[in-house]
């Protein structure tokens, strides 16, 4: 864990920075009202492109360089696998190297600059929104799903059209990350469920629905494994690792309750927000629905991205003189929801070959 506390506390104070030395954005429709620093951007970027890209082990890690080291990523095997996309950037990589270790870094570097130059134009916070981009998981997550979290980047690149409305941009973004990783394909669908004003009735319905779901699992589980038995996802019918963590659930569920509570003000100093609220709360849905199966939290990966952005504007939501006291409190309860999570439940142990030496 040495590597990730590193990496948190140069993440943290780079973000810091770049907000501090911002200059004030003057051309009109800008969302966040800052220019952040370019070097401390940088400084942020390189901490955690270094510290995921370097990495040897966490969850699937090995497999997908057990994979680069095996095969030979010609025009018929990529045609042969499920997401073309991702076997077309390992045949240009191994063009230049057979060290999988390449890939690994590659993945990261293109994953971590798109998060991060989508959270510098969006973000109020900046650095609570990288912050919690590490300490809510995220950043784990990106080293364990690697072509899911590359497509959930890909489209966040698409929130200018999914504020905009611009349909047409936006599907052909989420087109190219399907190539990544199919279950991309869900945002089509889900684009015209957040194309409307938050905390409608619409969005009631949709946690209604969500807690039938949860009731009534069995028989939805049931329908939808049957519906999918003959796809690339198939398999997941015979998952069996058991729901997601309450706790992680109420840690979706804070910056929800608090964006609802404050709606009217989040309206007034951040007008797309009800998209950024909407998607927040859809990923929120499936947290929900995980408790019952842990596989539904995979398509949270999509959503979670929006999350980011929220918190760093609900401190912005409370008077002026709580907003100091409610920013500590996010920095610390997410602290420890990261202690708990990484080194009391999971008890993540990075390696790195390059990493390990400097020690």
């Amino acid at each position: 864990m040495t590597f990730l506390w590193i990496n948190l506390t140069i993440v943290f104070i780079c973000s810091f920075l770049a907000r501090y030395f911002s200059k004030p954005v003057l051309s009109f429709g800008a969302i966040a009202p800052l220019k952040l620093n370019k070097i401390m951007l940088l400084g942020v970027l390189f901490s955690l492109i270094m510290v995921s890209g370097l990495r040897s082990n966490i969850g699937d890690t090995y497999f997908y360089k057990h994979i680069y080291e095996m095969n030979d990523f010609t025009w018929d095997y990529i045609a042969s696998q499920k997401d073309i996309g991702f076997g077309i950037l390992q045949m240009f990589l191994k063009l230049y190297s057979d060290d999988p270790q390449v890939m690994i870094l590659t993945t990261a570097l293109i994953t971590n600059v798109l998060i991060v130059s989508v959270l510098s134009k969006y973000s109020r916070l900046f650095e609570l929104s990288t912050y919690v981009y590490i300490t809510g998981g995220l950043f784990l997550v990106s080293m364990n799903g690697i072509r899911q979290v590359l497509a959930a980047a890909i489209i966040f690149t698409g929130t200018k059209y999914l504020i905009n409305g611009n349909w047409l941009m936006y599907f052909l973004i989420v087109l190219l990350a399907s190539t990544f990783h199919q279950s991309a394909l869900v945002l089509i669908p889900i684009y015209f469920l957040v194309r409307y004003k938050a905390w409608s009735k619409a969005t009631y319905i949709l946690l209604f629905f969500s807690i039938v779901i949860v009731i009534g699992f069995d028989q939805f589980s049931s329908l939808l494994f049957s519906a999918i038995e003959d796809t690339q996802y198939g398999h997941y019918s015979n998952f069996q690792e058991g729901g997601a963590n309450v706790i992680r659930v109420a840690v979706d569920a804070a910056p929800l309750l608090i964006a609802y509570l404050g709606r009217d003000k989040l309206r007034e100093i951040f007008p797309s927000g009800d998209y950024i609220v909407n998607m927040a709360l859809i990923g929120f849905v499936f947290m929900i629905i995980s408790t019952q199966n842990w596989i539904f939290a995979r398509f949270s990966i999509y959503f979670s991205l929006y999350q980011l952005i929220l918190i760093s504007w609900i401190v912005k939501l409370f008077h002026k003189k709580e907003q100091r006291f409610v920013y500590y409190a996010l920095l610390i309860c997410y602290f420890l929801y990261f202690f708990y999570e990484n080194v009391v439940s999971l008890n993540i142990i990075y390696k790195s070959d390059f990493l390990d030496k400097l020690l």
